[in-house]
C-alpha cells in the first residue's frame, strides 16, 4: 500500500468504513499464500477478476512493506514471526538431524562454540553432547545448556540475561556485554529466513544476541532447512559474505544458491 493512502473507500449503508479494492486485493492475496505459497500471479489474477498487471502491482506494494517475498511468476508470504520453540521442534524432524549430521562434521577440530537457541540449533546439540574431545560451549539457550551439560567434557556456559520463556533463552544488555568478552572459532545459528540478502530472524530480542555472536565469530555456520528457503523474517543477523556457511539437507534453488556462491560464502548439503 503507497504511504499515506487509506485502506477504506467509504461508508457503506450502516455508516460503517469499507475496505478499498485494492486493500481488499492485498488480503486476498495475503490469505491465498498463506495455504498455497506456490500459486502463481495468473492464478491469482483469475480468482480476482483482474488482469496480471494488477496483480503484478499488487505484489510489487506487499513485496515493498515486507508482506511477502516476490519470486518468479509469483510471491510467498514472508514470516515476521514464528511458532514457540515447543511447536517448532516437532516439525521437519529428519531434515535438521541431517543438518545436524552435517554441522558436526563442518566444525571440525573448534574448541570453542557459540551456539544460538532454536529447533535445529537443539538436534546439533543432541548430536553435539557424544563427542569425546574437551570443548567449551557459550550460549543463551536453556535447552542447549542442558542437553550438553550432560557431557562432562562439555563446558556449557549460560549466557546472563533477560528470560524470554517461549523460546527458552536470555536477551538484554548484560547477554550482549557477556559476548562481547569473548572470541570463538565457530558460531552455528538456526534461521527464520534464508534469503538472497542473507539470514533473517523473527524474534527481535534473539536477532540482536545472535547478531552478536556471529561478530565474536570466525566463521558463522548457518542451519537452515529447506522450508526457509525464500523467506525474509524480520531483522537480518548476517548477509552473504566468506566466513558463512549454509548447512541444509538440501541445496537451495538456483536464484539463492547463485547469491551465496557470488558472495564468498559456502554451501553444505546432502
Amino acid at each position: 500500500m503507497i504511504l499515506g493512502e487509506s485502506p477504506y473507500s467509504g461508508l457503506n449503508a450502516n455508516g460503517n468504513l469499507t475496505m478499498s479494492k485494492k486493500t481488499q486485493r492485498h488480503d486476498h492475496i495475503l490469505s491465498v499464500l498463506e495455504a498455497n505459497p506456490s500459486i502463481r500471479v495468473t492464478q491469482l489474477a483469475e480468482d480476482l477478476g483482474v488482469s496480471t498487471e494488477t496483480v503484478r502491482r499488487d505484489l510489487t506494494e506487499l513485496d515493498e512493506t515486507g508482506r511477502i517475498k516476490r519470486t518468479y511468476g509469483g510471491a510467498v508470504r514472508t514470516r515476521t514471526f514464528e511458532p514457540a520453540l515447543a511447536e517448532r521442534a516437532l516439525l521437519h524432524v529428519k531434515a535438521r538431524e541431517e543438518i545436524a549430521r552435517l554441522a558436526l562434521a563442518r566444525i571440525g577440530e573448534a574448541d570453542s562454540l557459540f551456539i544460538g537457541g532454536g529447533a535445529t540449533t537443539l538436534h546439533f546439540a543432541r548430536a553435539l553432547r557424544g563427542t569425546d574431545r574437551q570443548l567449551t560451549v557459550l550460549t543463551p539457550a536453556f535447552s542447549i545448556a542442558t542437553e550438553l551439560s550432560i557431557n562432562p567434557l562439555i563446558q556449557v556456559m549460560a549466557l546472563p540475561g533477560i528470560v524470554e520463556p517461549k523460546e527458552g533463552l536470555v536477551y538484554g544488555a548484560e547477554t550482549l556485554k557477556c559476548i562481547r568478552q569473548f572470541r570463538t572459532p565457530v558460531a552455528v545459528m538456526g534461521a527464520s529466513g534464508v534469503d538472497e540478502q542473507g539470514v533473517s530472524e523473527a524474534l527481535l530480542i534473539a536477532a540482536q544476541v545472535y547478531a552478536a555472536m556471529i561478530d565474536c565469530a570466525d566463521e558463522a555456520l548457518i542451519l537452515a532447512d529447506s522450508s526457509k528457503f525464500g523467506n525474509r523474517s524480520l531483522q537480518q543477523i548476517i548477509g552473504w559474505r566468506k566466513s558463512v556457511c549454509l548447512i541444509s539437507e538440501e541445496a537451495p534453488p538456483p536464484p539463492l544458491a547463485e547469491a551465496i556462491r557470488q558472495s564468498g560464502a559456502e554451501v553444505v548439503s546432502e
